[in-house]
């Protein structure tokens, strides 16, 4: 099943000049939901043995909660700023249409835990540089970083050199 075919592009969104990637269109679509998650699920396996799956606020929770449960691994969310009830650490990451803040409970990862880190989409790498500095600052250590969708055009894999990183789909333009 070619997924590209199933995304939606809505361009300038959220904000001018900006080609916004629409998963949605594959999540309406229960077959190839289902495709895109078993080939997530064979792609996380790559990465070997670990612990637990980080997903980011929100559409990482949608592909990493679901990979948590089908896998038997703990899920941790990484949420926006201000969303989390307990004690949490925070960092700023840099988006490629401004910046933001995001939070994890101080206690979510234990130190030495193997994590893999689940989001829908790779751009800048911003976001997974932001979930690597709250995984490693608690002593978790992360063993792979898994996309459903890279704009490779963007080229955020050279932002995440040192790990190792997969995606379903690629985008090259």
């Amino acid at each position: 099943m070619d997924l590209k075919e199933k995304l939606r592009h809505v361009m300038n969104f959220p904000k001018e000049g900006i080609d916004f990637i629409d998963i949605t269109t594959v999540l309406q679509d229960a077959k190839a939901y289902k495709f895109a998650m078993d080939e997530m699920k064979s792609r996380i396996e790559k990465f070997g043995s670990f612990d637990v799956i980080v997903g980011s606020e929100a559409r990482g929770f949608i592909f990493g909660a679901a990979l948590a449960y089908v896998l038997g691994k703990a899920f941790v969310p990484i949420r926006k700023k201000g969303k989390l009830p307990y004690k949490s650490i925070m960092a700023e990451y840099k988006l490629e249409y401004g910046s933001n803040i995001q939070e994890m409970h101080e206690d979510a990862i234990k130190p030495g835990q193997k994590v893999v880190i689940v989001d829908d989409l790779l751009a800048t790498g911003g976001t997974s540089g932001c979930n690597i500095e709250l995984i490693e600052k608690v002593g978790g250590e992360v063993s792979g970083i898994l996309y459903f969708v890279e704009l490779t055009y963007l080229k955020g894999r050279d932002n995440l050199s040192g790990y190792k990183v997969d995606s379903v789909v690629k985008i090259d333009s």
